[in-house]
């Protein structure tokens, strides 16, 4: 076994794999991913933050420095990285297979200093600066000409495959593009060649035309449930404006899309009781001017179904769940959500 992390391309369908040694575990061990979140001190809690590696970013509301203790948001290097920032890409094969040196950056960006509030509670000025750090980090990595493509992702219960119940986001930046982002990519720029148009600015007018499955709007940003929605409550956020990359976000911007993400994972919180769930921002891969084609978005994922023998061997998703069904409720249910008083036991998603 390699002491460091590669990534492996299935000679078939091109998909890239992480063989992550980093993040190696024994048969037995894989048991403890099912569970709840472990017992225990929390590194990512105000005074911890010596069980950290050190940060690479911080916002203090008070605008103090690195020992600020009044700290929102803090970014930190993943302990146990997928990949690592050391070394050059290196490609070779391995007989007929291919292969690249694991080289990367893996980081952890911890929301809040509190511990048990949910990212759908936090003040729109506390999530501006959350999604000012996601924007920071992908402007920073995006420089490195051995990045690929910068992924910001959240897991948010043990369903969705969080380890740690304090609230936090991951980032991931691989030498490659991922085949799911290049899917999109390729059908967003034959949509282009076919019509002369954006897919995702299409998308927007027609459902804002026909509102049967927009579920928030704000004079920049609308969230909507797909029509071909994968999974149960799917939701996306877009941009109004066309934009193809998530590090040309203005202030201005960020105030209102702090709010309408907020609104949108508040009211799935209520309507859905605090459901586990997985949200990932696509973006255009770094250093490309504009995409005309292309268009960055936020997907946000319930962890409501199980994706069984049929997904995996077809390709296809069974959803119970009309898209147009899942809004109403949506739009139905509340989308504040109070913050855990100290003291008071979080809740567990999907416990």
């Amino acid at each position: 076994m390699s002491e460091v992390s590669e990534l492996r391309k299935d000679p078939i369908t091109g998909r890239w794999v992480i063989i992550a040694t980093e993040r190696n575990k024994r048969p037995k061990e894989y048991s403890t991913l099912r569970g709840e979140s472990r017992p225990g001190i929390c590194p990512f809690c105000p005074g911890n933050e010596s069980m950290t590696p050190g940060e690479v970013y911080r916002f203090s509301p008070s605008g103090g420095g690195p020992l600020a203790e009044d700290w929102w948001v803090r970014v930190v290097p993943n302990k146990y990285p997928a990949l690592v920032s050391e070394g050059e890409v290196t490609r070779r094969a391995e007989g007929m297979y291919d292969l690249i040196h694991g080289v990367g950056a893996h980081e952890v960006i911890i929301e809040t200093a509190e511990h048990q509030a949910p990212l759908a509670s936090l003040t729109k000025a506390h999530m501006r600066e959350v999604l000012w750090a996601y924007r920071s980090r992908i402007e920073e990595h995006s420089r490195d000409p051995r990045v690929g493509y910068v992924l910001i992702f959240k897991n948010h219960g043990p369903a969705a495959g969080a380890s740690l119940e304090h609230p936090h986001t991951q980032l991931i930046a691989t030498p490659i593009i991922p085949i799911r982002v290049r899917e999109e990519l390729r059908g967003a720029e034959n949509y282009h060649e076919y019509k002369d148009r954006c897919v995702f600015c299409d998308m927007i007018g027609q459902e804002e035309r026909k509102p049967l499955r927009v579920v928030e709007e704000s004079s920049h940003f609308v969230a909507m449930n797909p029509y071909a929605s994968r999974f149960p409550f799917e939701t996306w956020i877009l941009p109004r404006f066309h934009a193809s990359h998530f590090d040309t976000l203005a202030r201005s911007e960020s105030d209102d899309l702090a709010d309408i993400l907020r609104r949108t994972l508040g009211r799935i919180w209520n309507a859905l009781d605090d459901p586990p769930f997985n949200f990932m921002l696509h973006v255009a891969p770094p250093r490309n001017p504009g995409l005309a084609y292309y268009h960055w978005h936020i997907e946000i994922i319930p962890t409501l179904t199980t994706v069984a023998g049929f997904e995996w061997g077809s390709g296809f998703f069974i959803n119970p769940t009309p898209p147009e069904e899942a809004c109403r409720y949506l739009r139905a249910a509340s989308w504040e959500v109070p913050r855990p008083r100290a003291g008071e036991p979080a809740r567990v998603a999907g416990a």
